[in-house]
């Protein structure tokens, strides 16, 4: 299990949503092509990040981000949602909630598991490979059936797209789990030292 000062889980979170914003401009990364983190960050916000009340938090945040600009230009929420102004806001758009609180329990989940030993690598794998499908179900899936952008959508046809796309969401959410990784590693390992010399020294 995790355990993590204030101050750590504040700087932590501090990054997450940072990294939250400059990848997610209308659904696309916008930073030098890196891929969106939107699903990682509510992910790696589970495994360090305590409060129970960061998911509401997170998900009203990525709302704001995703609807401010539309409700800058005069438009209404029933407007942006039904009218058709960005291709991905349409009704289905409220199935990320399940799609994103998926994310959070698998990083959570994870988070209980979590030793720092090379055989938490299987947990993570399970966990994020658990979370990456069920997201994926509820996001794509709500999209795909109930957007009104597709004319007669069969399981057949989103069977195939699901396993289309479902490579590049699993990739992009590893490239930040695990940069996650290698940064969690070369903290502890740090820290690790430091407190030696320090016994040493006293």
């Amino acid at each position: 299990m995790l355990t993590l000062s204030n101050r750590t889980q504040l700087m932590i979170g501090a990054v997450l949503v940072l990294l939250l914003v400059v990848t997610r401009g209308q659904h696309a990364a916008t930073l030098n092509n890196l891929p969106g983190a939107s699903w990682a960050v509510f992910f790696l916000a589970a495994v360090y990040l305590r409060p129970v009340w960061v998911l509401p938090a997170l998900l009203v945040f990525v709302w704001g981000v995703d609807f401010f600009p539309f409700l800058l230009s005069g438009a209404s929420l029933v407007e942006i949602v039904n009218g058709g102004e960005a291709f991905c806001l349409t009704p289905s758009y409220f199935f990320l909630l399940p799609a994103y609180s998926a994310l959070w329990l698998g990083g959570r989940w994870y988070a209980s598991q979590h030793r720092f030993e090379w055989r938490t690598l299987l947990p993570l794998v399970v966990a994020t490979l658990a979370a990456v499908v069920v997201c994926q179900l509820f996001s794509s899936g709500g999209f795909y059936f109930f957007s009104g952008r597709f004319v007669d959508p069969t399981l057949a046809e989103f069977s195939g797209r699901f396993v289309k796309y479902f490579p590049q969401s699993l990739q992009s959410i590893a490239f930040y789990i695990g940069l996650a990784a290698v940064l969690h590693t070369m903290f502890t390992l740090l820290r690790g030292a430091t407190g030696s010399r320090r016994s040493a020294q006293s």
